[in-house]
């Protein structure tokens, strides 16, 4: 139920919703790209697309066509950026979160000990 809460309070947040349409294209249009450049199955290159922009590189893919290096190395440079920004945003919106519900429980706190 917390996740569905917070899910839904993330679409609600306008910064958090523009990053996440911008990281979905960037990671889609690299989809896109790998899938042409390299050949690989539509799967293959979403996978090396998040692990490449999430800085993992488990290795277990590389591009093997000079066209697909050079677009990852354009990829990469700009691809990781926005993923920061995605990281970055969704950090302090649960920073957020938690300090408000932190300061809701203090209230509560506060108001029961009135009240009794």
């Amino acid at each position: 139920m917390v996740f569905i809460q917070t899910l839904i309070s993330f679409l609600r947040d306008g910064e958090y919703r523009d990053l996440l349409f911008t990281t979905s294209i960037f990671v889609g249009f690299g989809t896109v790209m790998y899938h042409f450049l390299e050949g690989w199955n539509w799967i293959d290159s979403l996978y090396f697309s998040v692990i490449t922009l999430s800085t993992i590189g488990y290795g277990d893919f590389s591009p093997a066509t000079e066209a697909g290096k050079l677009f990852t190395i354009f990829y990469i440079l700009l691809g990781v950026g926005v993923i920061l920004s995605f990281i970055n945003t969704v950090h302090h919106h649960f920073e957020e979160v938690r300090t408000k519900g932190k300061e809701k429980g203090k209230r509560k706190r506060n108001s029961k000990k009135i009240v009794d």
